[in-house]
């Protein structure tokens, strides 16, 4: 058995909650950036090859929000070019930006049925009143805790 394929069994006999999910998560995202990668350059790492079209150039960390938590990503850097995983999503500020319209609106006492309309003026395909709904249960969570706080 591959090393690679010990470690995850150990893992798995180590912990049986969130973490291992995270950490299943993580060593599957590494593997998908060393074999993407690896296509791109036309090498191994560390293999000298003829064909090699752009050399490695360290690693940059990012964060990656996940259902199951923040895993920390170490994402290949290129002296020529750049490299974005593909599980990556290049441009979520957009649907953060909507969220955060969304939630302005709903603070300024606009109707669920009304940011339909503002949804749709914006762009994007509209949302249902349950979806402002759950958008906007945050802003209600974080409002109670500042209420409920010790003084």
């Amino acid at each position: 058995m591959t090393e690679e394929g010990m470690a995850l069994i150990e893992l798995a006999e180590k912990q049986a909650d969130g973490d291992l999910v995270r950490e299943m998560l993580a060593f599957a995202a590494e593997r998908i950036m060393e074999a993407e990668v690896d296509t791109r350059t036309g090498a191994a790492t560390g293999a000298r090859a003829p064909m090699r079209e752009v050399q490695r150039n360290g690693y940059r960390d990012r964060d990656w929000e996940t259902r199951a938590g923040r895993i920390a990503l170490e994402i290949p850097k290129l002296r020529q070019g750049s490299y974005l995983p593909s599980f990556l999503e290049p441009r979520r500020t957009a649907e953060k930006t909507l969220v955060a319209v969304i939630q302005e609106a709903y603070v300024h006492g606009v109707s669920t049925r009304s940011v339909d309309d503002l949804v749709k003026a914006m762009g994007a395909g509209g949302m249902s009143k349950s979806q402002v709904s759950r958008l906007c249960a945050e802003i209600d969570e974080r409002v109670n805790a500042f209420l409920s706080r010790p003084l």
